[in-house]
């Protein structure tokens, strides 16, 4: 769990301190308070843009030095940063336990999984957001993800640019991306599909709840099939893109108890869906790793019917996870139970409850 959090010239806050428990970390406050920053803090100290998925440089306070710092105890034992400097805002800083490191190696030490009110559209949207939820699930499991994304990526840019610019391009070189792509892609559509697989069977094996219950599938490129990347040089050059490849690929979802894809279930019923996704991915983390993963559920509550608020708040205070809420109401926490940190958010300060 998080133990301590603090932030210098980050968003709407000056610099502030926070010393949340275990189990529920409620945040309330008036719209604009800043209580959804708090939980990108928390999401940054992760690999990846956060939940708002914002550049660095947005991230640096309007009047403060030009900067952002971010530093967290985990338990007792790790402390752990993450920031940019003044003179280069996009450059992004992490340091474990005072020494340098990589943005991938914050998963090693820290699962972290979100809801925002954006990703009530997340069934409906674009594939590519919902490639980078699944990579989130896939990340808790397997923090290597993290490394093999990234590698191909960066290959596949670079094999884009060789194809798409003036001169002819260097078969050998060519050659030396597409071998990167197809080792790193690789991984990334095998981690793809163990998570789809595990999650899909736990939840396939879980018993009817208050929350939908999503059955999961990939489509959209096939990593079984072999993978032409010579051959299709000529076709990706046109496109000004890869045309096959992981990049490629989609999170399919359905509502298993009625058999209907996810996209044209109601908004309420999506929105149990999404829930009972991620308790079920946090129980199998919990399982895996021996330790849950933070969940971030921003303004969740507000969108739940009484029934299924209490329900929710059952859960998670059972899961045996730090779990951050943030609501404009206290009384959508009435639920929670007395051990809860509660804490009230105003115009960027944090107070107890």
């Amino acid at each position: 769990m998080i133990a301590r959090l603090s932030l210098t010239d980050f968003r709407s806050y000056a610099d502030a301190l926070i010393e949340p428990g275990p189990g529920l970390v409620i945040l309330t406050g008036e719209n604009g308070a800043g209580k959804t920053n708090l939980l990108e803090a928390v999401s940054l100290l992760a690999p990846g843009r956060g939940l708002r998925g914002a550049a660095l440089s947005d991230m640096a306070r309007q009047g403060g030095a030009g900067g952002v710092t971010l530093a967290a105890r985990l338990g007792d034992d790790v402390e752990i940063g993450t920031g940019t400097l003044a003179g280069a805002p996009e450059r992004r800083i992490v340091r474990i336990n005072g020494a340098p490191a990589a943005a991938n190696a914050l998963a090693e030490r820290l699962s972290v999984l979100w809801l925002t009110p954006a990703m009530d559209r997340l069934f409906t949207e674009s594939a590519g957001g919902r490639r980078r939820f699944l990579d989130r699930l896939v990340l808790a499991l397997e923090p290597a993800h993290a490394h093999h994304a990234a590698r191909y990526e960066a290959a596949m840019r670079a094999r884009t640019r060789l194809l798409t610019g003036d001169e002819v391009p260097d078969p050998a070189w060519l050659s030396a991306l597409e071998a990167q792509m197809h080792e790193h892609g690789s991984a990334v559509a095998g981690a793809r599909s163990r998570t789809v697989a595990a999650l899909g069977a736990r939840i396939g094996d879980a018993p009817e709840t208050i929350f939908a219950r999503a059955g999961l599938a990939l489509e959209g490129w096939d990593a079984e099939h072999p993978w032409p990347l010579a051959a299709n040089r000529n076709r990706d050059a046109a496109a000004g893109r890869a045309t096959e490849g992981p990049h490629r690929q989609d999170l399919r979802v359905t509502h298993l108890g009625k058999g209907q894809a996810a996209a044209l279930c109601s908004t309420g019923e999506q929105k149990a869906l999404l829930i009972g996704l991620i308790l079920a991915h946090a129980a199998l983390v919990a399982e895996r790793t021996g330790g849950p993963p933070v969940l971030l559920l921003d303004e969740v509550a507000a969108h739940l019917d009484p029934r299924r608020r209490a329900a929710l708040l059952d859960r998670l205070s059972a899961s045996g996870g730090q779990v951050w809420m943030t609501g404009t109401e206290p009384a959508l926490f009435a639920d929670a139970p007395a051990q809860a940190t509660r804490f009230v958010v105003d115009n960027s300060t944090i107070r107890r409850a």
